[in-house]
């Protein structure tokens, strides 16, 4: 790629010269001032210290060629911190060839980095139509590996651009990343893209998925719909070999609902939490989402196992001494922007009166003799456990069954036959910190209780927020209500300063947590100075916030431009228009049912739980581990594959971990409304 400043045309007159350079070499006698190849490849074909050594002993032009290969040796050997300082030290003046390799070893460096938006100016400084065909393909490359699931358009492009390149199994590589990307954009965008007239094939890929759209829901109808697009478009490179994951989709062979086991702590002080959920997955089995009453259970198909009751033990859903109000910080999770998500199908699974469903309890008997019995008994398929030990447990234990979990165990395996479906305060955490980045924050401050709870949190939220290009994050701890209160009263206020959030979280130190809902004593947490604070996310319940807000006012005054945000905590009943008026620009989660996505089921189910947001949380639990449960197969063999829940926007990742869109709400004027 980067010529040798070698002149071909006198190449034979410095045979003799080459020839004495090898015996040289063969004695031990070091050259200086070697020339670079020729023609550089894709990656180095030399370490980064040989490299090196030879822009040390280079005095001329050449020099820089040197360096060059050194920066993308060390790139490849890992070596981020030497290829940074080597990038600073390249000299302004380069040859055209060499500002190339510069822009492409730069757009590395920053991807290497998550510095996303850096990659793509620096490949913008580059004219595609000027690359020879290997530089061309290292641009495309690179351009797809800077996108970070933005402008899949122009990812689609770049695919596109490589699949006359790709041959064997890289071909089909090509292909199924492809399908990937395409199956970011939503169903309701794919009309308004619009494309050159001479963009043959990314208008087939673009019809294609228009068929899978129209068609997934009736596999028959879908491969139908698959070949007369092939007939139309015989030059698309999927034409003729299909997509895998698109292939998967067309011979899916469909889990069995007919008997669901569903294990849960039906017994001891975590019960009140199970049955907010059994009722939620009963009432969408039997079809009464709508209905103006709580549904009566159908005695005949909802079977309860006979199970010995134990006492709770350190996996009870709360220990005993614990209060009985759970926190809603830890009843929702989170998943990247919507805008960057695949086709969606809407509403809850079809009732199934005729599906049979035994409920065992976890406190009874092992989970895996559970496991057995329930597969003796005719089980299909099994919705639970509830708590991370049991789901840890469940998941290594042999069986055949197809399990749709409902927490996280502390270290997450995949498994062919299991899903994942947890209500967490870390996925809210993310899905927070894809929310803020959208908007534009890029120094957020963390509010957090002082506990296990604030630690995940903060460590989430920062991962999440540094994959995004993010840089620090701070954290300060809120302190209890005496505390804010004291505060309101010396007229201390809240300044926006913290720690930067780099430890991993710390261990519950003994609290007990079931679906997220977690326990435990405060302890204490330094601060520190920040910088210009443009956002602050809290985590505190609706007492505590409408002490915090005007703590934060009264320190930074009322024209300032920080951003306030808060989790579903501080979204419980009855807030009135002080607070509502108090809470003015502040933008919160929350679920979709409680957000006003189905305001009649809404009602029924508040009403049934006396407004108690957390167990109406579970009840949508419920109700959407039914609908996962009725689609099982597509989330765990398709990746990608979305539908939306009670709970929010529900996404399968690759592991079939199921994460959720929440929905976002702000004070405006004593009302509120969606944010846009």
């Amino acid at each position: 790629m980067l010529s040798s400043f070698v002149n071909r045309r006198n190449a034979g007159r410095f045979v003799p010269v080459v020839l004495a350079g090898f015996i040289l070499a063969a004695c031990g006698v070091n050259q200086e001032n070697q020339t670079p190849s020729a023609t550089l490849q894709p990656t180095a074909n030399q370490g980064s210290a040989y490299y090196l050594q030879q822009m040390q002993q280079s005095h001329d032009d050449s020099r820089s060629h040197w360096q060059l290969l050194a920066i993308r040796a060390l790139l490849d050997e890992g070596k981020l911190t030497q290829a940074g300082q080597q990038l600073q030290q390249l000299p302004s003046q380069l040859t055209a060839e060499q500002q190339v390799e510069s822009h492409f070893l730069r757009t590395q460096y920053a991807i290497s980095q998550k510095q996303f938006r850096e990659a793509a100016q620096q490949l913008s400084a580059l004219s595609v139509q000027g690359l020879n065909a290997t530089q061309r393909q290292r641009y495309y490359h690179l351009m797809i590996d800077s996108a970070q699931g933005e402008a899949p358009v122009d990812v689609l492009r770049a695919y596109i651009a490589l699949q006359p390149h790709s041959a064997g199994s890289a071909q089909q590589k090509n292909l199924d990343a492809t399908w990937q990307t395409l199956v970011t954009i939503p169903q309701d965008q794919v009309g308004n893209i619009t494309i050159n007239a001479n963009e043959n094939i990314l208008q087939g890929w673009l019809d294609l998925l228009g068929v899978y759209y129209q068609n997934r829901g009736d596999q028959d109808n879908l491969k139908h719909a698959v070949q007369d697009w092939q007939t139309r478009y015989p030059d698309n490179p999927a034409s003729k070999t299909l997509p895998a994951g698109l292939a998967q989709v067309m011979n899916l062979s469909v889990a069995s609902t007919n008997t669901i086991a569903l294990l849960l702590p039906l017994s001891g002080p975590g019960a009140v939490f199970s049955k907010a959920i059994e009722q939620g997955f009963e009432d969408a089995r039997n079809g009464h989402l709508a209905a103006s009453a709580p549904a009566t259970t159908d005695a005949n198909t909802v079977i309860r196992a006979p199970q010995t009751t134990a006492s709770a033990t350190g996996n009870a859903a709360v220990s005993p001494s614990a209060v009985a109000t759970p926190t809603a910080a830890d009843t929702t999770t989170a998943t990247p922007e919507a805008s960057n998500q695949a086709a969606t199908i809407p509403g809850t699974a079809a009732a199934n009166t005729t599906a049979q469903i035994k409920v065992y309890d976890t406190n009874g008997h092992p989970i895996d003799q559970l496991l057995q019995q329930a597969q003796q008994e005719g089980a299909t398929i099994v919705v639970g456990p509830l708590l991370k030990d049991d789901v840890a447990k469940a998941v290594t234990t042999q069986t055949s069954l197809n399990i749709l979990a409902l927490n996280e165990p502390p270290d997450l395996q995949n498994h062919p036959n299991v899903c994942y479906f947890a209500l967490s305060p870390e996925n809210e955490a993310r899905d927070a910190a894809e929310h803020m980045w959208a908007q534009g924050k890029r120094s957020p401050v963390l509010l957090l209780p002082s506990n296990s709870l604030g630690d995940r949190v903060a460590a989430a939220f920062t991962r999440q927020w540094q994959s995004l290009g993010g840089a620090t994050v701070l954290r300060q701890s809120i302190g209890s209500e005496s505390e804010l209160r004291s505060k309101i009263n010396s007229n201390a206020g809240i300044a926006l300063s913290g720690t930067p959030v780099t430890a991993a979280p710390s261990s519950d130190n003994g609290a007990v947590t079931v679906a997220g809902m977690t326990f435990d004593a405060p302890s204490a947490q330094p601060v520190a100075a920040s910088g210009d604070v443009d956002s602050v996310y809290i985590v505190a319940n609706q007492a505590s916030l409408d002490l915090i807000k005007p703590l934060i006012t009264m320190k930074i005054g009322s024209q300032s431009h920080v951003a306030f945000y808060a989790n579903s905590l501080s979204s419980q009943a009855g807030a009135g228009p002080d607070f509502r008026f108090e809470m003015e620009g502040l933008q919160f989660s929350d679920i979709p049912l409680l957000s006003g996505a189905n305001p009649s089921l809404k009602q029924q189910v508040t009403g049934q739980f006396n407004q108690d947001y957390t167990l109406t949380r579970l009840y949508a639990m419920g109700v959407d581990a039914w609908t996962l449960a009725n689609h099982f197969t597509p989330l765990r063999q398709q990746p990608g594959y979305q539908l939306q829940g009670n709970t929010g926007l529900l996404k399968a990742t690759q592991n079939c971990v199921i994460n959720r869109t929440l929905s976002w709400n702000q004070y405006t004027h004593g009302e509120i409304v969606p944010v846009n």
